[in-house]
């Protein structure tokens, strides 16, 4: 809800901004026919053309992975979805951008030229840019398709090509602001808009600049850690999980239960997201009093399969961190409900481990009700641990399994017989999801940690 929010009021935004300067009430109520068709391809241009760029605006600012942007949004999952659908909505906006560029021959052929609106002035330095402006501008937005066709279509790339392709997204940012600025009526830049522009420029060229750079994910939330131990849970390497101890540098600020971090084991893959699987301090620490950071992986991807025989002891890996707000933590009066599946465990294990005798807890904590959703109880190697901090949990957690292999599935009638004030902290695949927000009734509360980021 959140990031449908910060969407709407960004693009209202814009709109508005637009409105304010182009003022389209004023000379198309009383234009002629011929005229009215060339005063609304006009409009259209430039407003689908600021609603592109603002949103990559947008989509560059949040790829800097700035942790004041996670509390607004609700973490920095929300973060990526907001950044992936700004990204959806600049291309959509491109494409309506073109329509309105390549509709002159339509309009033309219904209505001949009469009454069409003369080339606007621009910045002056920008007379001679033009033709250049166009031609870049044209080349960026093909491209952007590309990218955006390719990220929603993750079956068609490896995230390893995928991820150096995505890399292209700044330099045809920078094109794209080249193309605005040379080509914004010099009406525009007199008026708010102006500033709104020009602000919205200027950050998102930074970003990009940054990103270029390469210095996204640097800085104080960056850690140089060391892989202590890296173990196969139960099963063939490439088909059960992997447990990655990590040994964390005195200067790690901690971590809270629910948290995730970008982990880069090698240079050139670069970093993937993982849920820290462990409470602070859950872990214990090193000889050498250095905190011990538990993430558990699940063989979803080729590199995830590659990973057992790539780790070992002493091995450096860079984390970058820790991000979310899925802390579980609800109202006083509302009943707490936890839906994991799959993968989507592994928050609720360091919740879970909070919990236990002996961990540092917070005062606060209320029952609550665990399902687990998982294919195979039998087969599930997490399942016997899961059961165990079930029991030892405190304040208590209840523990319902529903076993695929046996037909047992989720229903909203498990839901509902807590009542219907609950707040319900859901971490599984993107069907779990909407078959949950398909169910929910009035009262409940879904908080959902977004299960891809890419």
């Amino acid at each position: 809800m959140q990031v449908r929010i910060a969407w709407g009021i960004w693009w209202l935004g814009l709109t508005l901004a637009w409105a304010a300067a182009a003022a389209p009430w004023q000379g198309m109520a009383a234009a002629s026919e011929p005229a009215f068709w060339w005063q609304l391809r006009q409009h259209a241009l430039y407003l689908s053309g600021i609603w592109s760029i603002g949103m990559m605006s947008l989509v560059m600012l949040l790829s800097l992975r700035q942790r004041w942007m996670e509390r607004p949004l609700g973490g920095m999952d929300q973060v990526y979805c907001l950044h992936k659908w700004a990204g959806i909505a600049a291309a959509v906006a491109a494409v309506l951008h073109w329509g309105a560029k390549e509709s002159s021959g339509l309009i033309k052929g219904m209505v001949g030229t009469a009454g069409r609106v003369p080339r606007e002035a621009v910045l002056s330095w920008a007379t001679d840019w033009r033709g250049t402006a166009k031609d870049l501008g044209e080349w960026a937005f093909y491209a952007l398709l590309i990218m955006v066709v390719l990220t929603l279509w993750q079956r068609l790339l490896p995230y390893r090509p995928w991820r150096k392709l995505h890399r292209v997204m700044p330099a045809l940012y920078l094109l794209l602001a080249f193309h605005t600025l040379a080509l914004t009526p010099l009406t525009f830049w007199q008026a708010p808009l102006g500033m709104v522009m020009a602000a919205l420029l200027l950050v998102g060229s930074v970003a990009a600049l940054w990103s270029l750079a390469g210095r996204i994910g640097r800085g104080r939330n960056r850690y140089a850690a060391q892989v202590h131990e890296a173990r196969v849970l139960g099963g063939a390497a490439g088909q059960a999980p992997l447990e990655v101890l990590c040994a964390m540098p005195k200067n790690w600020p901690g971590h809270r239960a629910g948290q995730f971090v970008f982990a880069s084991f090698e240079g050139a893959e670069g970093p993937h997201p993982f849920t820290i699987a462990s409470a602070p301090e859950g872990c214990g620490r090193t000889a050498d009093g250095k905190e011990l950071l538990r993430l558990v992986i699940k063989p979803l991807g080729d590199y995830t399969r590659r990973l057992p025989s790539l780790l070992q002891p002493g091995q450096a890996v860079q984390i970058e961190g820790p991000y979310g707000c899925f802390d579980a933590q609800g109202g006083a009066a509302r009943t707490q409900v936890w839906v994991a599946g799959g993968v989507g465990i592994t928050p609720f294990l360091a919740l879970l481990q909070a919990r236990q005798p002996g961990v540092a807890c917070r005062d606060g904590l209320q029952p609550a009700h665990l399902h687990y959703c998982t294919r195979n109880a039998a087969q599930d190697v997490l399942l016997p641990q899961l059961q165990a901090l079930c029991e030892a949990a405190q304040p208590s957690v209840r523990l319902q399994v529903h076993d695929a292999a046996q037909g047992e599935y989720l229903t909203p009638e498990h839901l509902a017989q807590y009542g219907a004030q609950l707040d319900i902290w859901l971490c599984g695949p993107a069907g779990l999801g909407k078959a949950m927000r398909q169910a929910q009734q009035r009262g409940w509360r879904i908080h959902q940690e977004a299960f891809q980021m890419r």
